[in-house]
């Protein structure tokens, strides 16, 4: 009997042992802790569209078309949606500093004075970008595409290389450059404020080529506080369908449009009757004179641009909203000066306070690196 006894108690032992090793030998390794979340890089920057604070260049001019120069912050009043607003920042100092785009149209429809235009776009470059690391720019070139030439940087010659090398030919990617400008080039830490924002578009309007539109384009600009002026390529005496395209771009972001051909011609007889691209630059009438005076026409058209973005006023302010009202998508802005009444005012009509649907492109800062 004990003997029996024994027998059990040794299998009921071997039993135990058996079963839990075949426990061990089924129950799965523990899983390896799951890896950290990646933390963001600090040292780069994202094209944002909110507008937490609202940056206004404003440009003013007499009726002479002069800018006017000696106003002082309580001159002015901000109305954000009617709603007048407390302006935190004010500043007219010359050579603010600036990010610029120079757009740069390579269609068919710039070969006649490319020459003189390319001259005028490097004074340009020059004047806006003077080897200070507080001014940058870029360079975009569109014509069947848009490309970008030259990445963000302070340094202007790197601009002047490539733009003494471009010549015109081809279609028009006018909406695709300014997409580019506003989601695929580096940026400058700072922006939009300091540095603000601007892109300038040497071009007729036209677009042929694009794969987005106007109204994407403008809204992207609007979106990421970027001011838009223009200098057109479209001579005297020629239709142009697109004039309205430049006009809406630029006053919408608070720039507006140079037509430095538009008069040139007016008085000069059979031009129109006989246009050529030969000669002094489609005149096969006069002598050196009429190119030089076409010269001078966008120089000072290419030159006054430049004046004007260096010695804007710059307010800005945080919009004050009415916690129990929807914001709305886009909010309408209004500038005016109540105590001056015979001046011209020039400034962003809106913005949108919210951020680009699906975020935008991550960027290096460019201003430290280059």
């Amino acid at each position: 009997m004990s003997a029996l006894r024994l027998f059990a108690t040794s299998s009921f032992c071997g039993l135990i042992l058996c079963l839990a090793a075949v426990a061990q030998q089924t129950t799965p390794p523990p899983l390896p802790p799951p890896p950290a979340a990646p933390q963001p890089d600090p040292s780069r920057v994202q094209f944002r569209g909110s507008a937490t604070e609202v940056i206004v260049p404003v440009t003013v001019t007499d009726d002479k078309g002069r800018f006017v120069s000696n106003l002082l912050k309580k001159d002015f009043r901000i109305l954000d949606e009617g709603k007048p607003q407390s302006i935190e920042f004010f500043s007219h100092a010359e050579k603010q500093p600036i990010v610029a785009g120079f757009l740069i149209d390579l269609s068919n429809n710039s070969r006649i004075h490319w020459k003189t235009y390319q001259d005028a776009i490097l004074e340009l470059v020059w004047n806006l970008l003077p080897g200070d690391k507080r001014y940058t720019g870029y360079l975009i070139s569109y014509a069947n595409t848009a490309d970008i030439v030259v990445n963000t940087t302070w340094d202007s010659e790197k601009l002047a290389e490539k733009i003494r090398k471009m010549k015109a030919g081809g279609g028009s990617a006018l909406y695709d450059a300014i997409y580019l400008a506003c989601t695929r080039r580096e940026l400058v830490k700072g922006e939009p404020y300091e540095p603000r924002r601007v892109i300038i578009v040497v071009g007729d309007g036209h677009d042929n080529s694009s794969t987005h539109n106007l109204e994407e384009v403008l809204e992207l600009a609007q979106r990421n506080l970027v001011t838009i002026y223009a200098v057109s390529t479209m001579a005297f005496g020629f239709a142009n369908d697109a004039q309205d395209v430049l006009e809406r771009l630029t006053h919408k972001t608070g720039g507006h449009v140079e037509y430095p051909l538009n008069s040139l011609y007016k008085d000069v007889s059979g031009y129109l009757s006989n246009p050529s691209d030969d000669g002094n630059y489609a005149l096969t009438v006069g002598t050196g004179g009429y190119a030089a005076q076409i010269s001078n026409g966008i120089i000072k058209a290419v030159g006054g641009i430049g004046s004007e973005i260096t010695t804007q006023y710059i307010l800005r302010y945080k919009p004050d909203y009415d916690p129990d009202v929807k914001l709305k998508t886009y909010r309408k802005i209004t500038v005016d000066i109540p105590g001056l009444t015979n001046v011209k005012i020039s400034a962003r009509e809106g913005y949108f306070p919210y951020d680009v649907p699906g975020g935008a492109a991550a960027a290096t800062p460019a201003a430290e690196k280059k």
